[in-house]
């Protein structure tokens, strides 16, 4: 059975932060949305959209205002040959046998349907449609992806499962596995592990992985960041738990607050430029030097456009990672927009600090 999301109003075209909240709930629930649509109200395809929905045999969540939550009910029971009765002081459908404040469920031939309204400054009220599938997800690093569906495909095959292999960055691939009726995901995971040691990561979440791990040896870590502009503290910052790993990072865009908050050798910098190699080692130092952590992790690079030269191109980008006693810095040249080019740049970063302490990581 498949997921269709529908958002119906024109905040939710317009407000990312909100819609963006409101899928996040949803997945908690739903691991996999199929599609989502989107209708501003009053558009007059919705009824015949609605419909076909409806009827699909599939399930519905259909996101509304609370302004426009009983016109949604209304169409509904049209389609459903229903009526809207008031329970919990909302116009919902006769037919519901569940619902709380601001969201119901509905059965429908063998469809369901949730609908909930939501508006913006507000806390989403409960996802009643819940999807148990037994599934998993891997991420296998430093093996090349064509190989890996060589590899993989027959043990999918013997344990029953199916699996789909995405490649996230050079030397990163995550790999979905679901269980079929008879599958067993964890003899799967098991096996591959065998195949590829010290290569696998069994979570769907890998920074919240790394926090994880670095919260159960009570170490920290901490960044220093020049073309991401604070994303890779925002990667690990938006997962709870963080407080635990992270006492603070550093953005330092100029090559003077490179200086002084960072210790960054001013000869270094206009001899070998902000974006090199030797600067994001001195980055990551300053970074370990200044927060005590076990763990630094360094990023400057050229990521807009009308910021490079010919021999540091937009997507010229350097990464630093340091431990106590080790230290790698890595040269990328990566294609894209500005956006696209910080998060590569941040997932490199993070698959460094995995590469940097194997026995810590894997």
């Amino acid at each position: 059975m498949k997921t269709h999301l529908l958002f119906i109003g024109n905040k939710f075209i317009y407000n990312n932060s909100l819609k963006e909240y409101i899928i996040r709930n949803i997945q908690k629930n739903i691991d996999f949305i199929d599609t989502i649509s989107f209708f501003k109200e009053g558009d007059n395809t919705l009824f015949e959209y609605l419909d076909l929905s409806i009827n699909s045999q599939n399930n519905i969540i259909i996101v509304t205002t609370k302004q426009y939550f009983s016109t949604i009910g209304k169409v509904i029971c049209t389609i459903t040959s229903d009526n809207q009765v008031l329970k919990e002081n909302m116009l919902i459908p006769s037919e519901c046998d569940l619902y709380k404040q601001g969201t119901y469920l509905l059965e429908y031939k063998q469809s369901v349907i949730n609908v909930i309204h939501v508006d913006e400054m507000q806390e989403m009220p409960q996802c009643l449609i819940y999807q148990e599938i037994s599934q998993d997800t891997i991420n296998i690093f430093n093996e090349e992806s064509d190989s890996l569906k060589i590899i993989l495909d027959p043990i999918a095959q013997t344990y029953d499962v199916h699996i789909d292999v995405v490649n996230i960055i050079d030397g990163w691939t995550k790999v979905n596995i679901t269980s079929k009726k008879y599958g067993n995901i964890s003899q799967f995971i098991s096996s591959a592990k065998q195949l590829l040691p010290s290569k696998i990561i069994a979570t769907s979440n890998i920074v919240k992985y790394v926090i994880e791990r670095l919260t159960h040896t009570n170490k920290k870590i901490t960044f220093a960041e020049s073309c991401t502009g604070g994303l890779l503290s925002y990667y690990f910052t938006k997962e709870n738990g963080t407080s635990n790993i992270l006492d603070g990072a550093l953005v330092t865009y100029s090559n003077t607050i490179k200086e002084k908050w960072l210790a960054v050798d001013e000869d270094i910098l206009k001899e070998k430029g902000a974006v090199s190699a030797e600067v994001v080692s001195e980055m990551a130092d300053g970074a370990i030097n200044v927060s005590s952590a076990e763990y630094a992790l360094s990023i400057s690079g050229i990521a807009g456009e009308g910021g490079g030269t010919e021999d540091k191109p937009v997507g010229t980008v350097y990464i630093g990672v340091r431990t106590q006693d080790k230290h790698e810095e890595i040269h990328l040249n990566l294609s894209g927009d500005r956006n696209y080019i910080q998060s590569q740049s941040v997932l490199y970063a993070i698959k460094l600090l995995l590469q940097i302490d194997k026995e810590m990581f894997f």
